[in-house]
């Protein structure tokens, strides 16, 4: 009896979560498109999530291209393939790469920091201090952030791809002395349309998913020290798993709309 009462609380903490959680993301629906707008805030988070982002966005997104190319040349080698490694790199790094590494790394600097942020500001009761005030601290803090994360991730996903094609293009140029735009004519040959319009999708999923699990996890942050760094790993550790959940959703159905 004590296992089955112990199990139906679990349930019930469960669909309480999802329940709250859909309360939330319906809040912000609902305040997002209502006055005033926080413009000043919304940039000052944009700059937050996307300024401060690039240093660590432009060496992973370097690396990876580098090392995806010295990864694939001995297996198109073997083929006579090579000619092939710029279009390769161009739909690895477009479909699935950028938006990808974009999102992990903004989901353990990016999400780690708001959820400690508002979980602090929970914890030291200053949410509850700007109720009083007047001032509704869920449009201040929580749609500004998701908003920013929105807007930013799209673009750091670009410039991710774009650095990761300059690392491509170094490690071949090395190789097999491409000229520039011989490069960049080979690799975007085979990109499509749909490549394109499905990394920008993703992207902005991400960011979404991003901001919302940082801001939902801070502002609801139980009381206490340790409720901050719950708060902070929660943010992380979810929207990782969310963000591998939309990537398998999206590329199924985009790889539907591929093959209709």
């Amino acid at each position: 009896m004590l296992k089955k009462h112990i199990l139906t609380k679990k349930l019930d903490d469960m669909f309480l979560g999802v329940y709250n959680a859909y309360k939330f993301i319906a809040r912000f629906f609902r305040q997002a498109f209502q006055r005033p707008f926080e413009f000043r805030e919304i940039v000052y988070q944009c700059y937050e999530v996307g300024v401060k982002s690039l240093p660590l966005i432009t060496l992973t997104g370097f690396v990876v291209g580098m090392v995806f190319t010295k990864q694939s040349r001995p297996s198109l080698v073997a083929f006579g393939a090579t000619s092939w490694l710029p279009s390769l790199i161009a739909i690895a790094m477009i479909r699935a790469l950028a938006p990808l590494v974009t999102a992990l790394i903004s989901a353990g600097k990016v999400g780690s920091n708001i959820g400690a942020e508002l979980g602090s500001m929970r914890v030291t009761e200053q949410i509850d201090a700007m109720e009083v005030s007047g001032t509704d601290p869920f449009k201040f803090l929580v749609v500004t952030r998701v908003m920013a994360t929105t807007i930013m991730i799209p673009i750091l996903a670009f410039y991710c791809t774009t650095v990761g094609m300059m690392g491509s293009f170094i490690n071949i140029y090395q190789h097999e002395k491409t000229s520039f735009p011989t490069f960049i004519a080979d690799a975007f040959a085979q990109v499509s349309f749909l490549d394109v319009g499905t990394s920008v999708v993703k992207a902005i999923t991400f960011g979404f998913t991003i901001g919302m699990v940082g801001s939902y996890k801070g502002y609801n942050a139980e009381k206490g020290t340790q409720g901050v760094g719950k708060a902070a790993n929660a943010s992380v550790v979810l929207s990782m798993f969310l963000i591998f959940v939309e990537e398998l959703v999206i590329v199924q159905i985009s790889n539907w709309i591929r093959y209709f």
